[in-house]
């Protein structure tokens, strides 16, 4: 399995993060110390989101940190992305790895529902992803979840994301319970590059304070 870093974990909007400061705001971010990027875009013509992926893929490399295309397998294996993240109406964790290899990373939403995760966790996926925990921007009309589901699904020994308006004021509880990635959209991006940066780092200070990996270790 593959060892992800504990941490922010970057996803991009096309409102948030349009073309023109997709980015300057990515890099914002990973100076700010996003430890996985997840490249999101379902309107634009293919060609624009080759562009934009390659781009990122590129900035992603220099940083030392992953990036994974939302749903989109195809698009993923023409860049050499790191992997993807898939829900639960897109192809399967298996046709996945099977088209990425094994060094791929995948990841699987599994809303609020152990079940699910259990599923994903069989089928070979890399981390699991929960949420909403609040209200979202993103995604106003998803199946809300309570945190407790992250301690419970530590029983499938993978890396457990939580996502769904997630700020810096709201994060702590969910890291201490049980969350390893802070999967943020809204609450990361819009503004200055040097407002991401800052509300970056403040992530990772978060993750420093909370997680027991860096507690252990400090």
């Amino acid at each position: 399995m593959h060892t992800l870093r504990p941490g922010l974990y970057a996803i991009t909007d096309s409102k948030l993060t349009p073309p023109e400061s997709l980015i300057a705001s990515v890099e914002a971010a990973l100076r700010g110390g996003a430890v996985l990027v997840q490249y999101r875009e379902k309107s634009a013509p293919m060609a624009e989101r080759l562009r934009q992926a390659s781009a990122l893929l590129g900035i992603c490399r220099e940083a030392g940190v992953p990036l994974l295309i939302n749903d989109d397998v195809d698009l993923a294996i023409r860049i050499g992305a790191d992997g993807v993240h898939l829900g639960q109406s897109d192809s399967t964790a298996t046709d996945a790895r099977q088209r990425l290899g094994e060094q791929a990373i995948i990841g699987i939403t599994c809303h609020a529902e152990l079940d699910l995760a259990r599923a994903a966790r069989d089928a070979g996926a890399d981390y699991l992803a929960f949420g909403r925990f609040y209200t979202s921007g993103t995604k106003p009309g998803a199946p809300a979840a309570s945190p407790e589901v992250l301690t419970q699904a530590k029983q499938f020994q993978r890396p457990i994301t939580a996502i769904g308006g997630i700020t810096v004021d709201n994060g702590e509880p969910l890291i201490r319970a049980g969350a390893d990635l802070l999967a943020v959209v809204g609450g990361l991006f819009g503004g200055s590059p040097a407002e991401i940066e800052q509300r970056a780092q403040a992530f990772a200070r978060l993750f420093e304070r909370h997680h027991p990996l860096f507690s252990l270790s400090s």
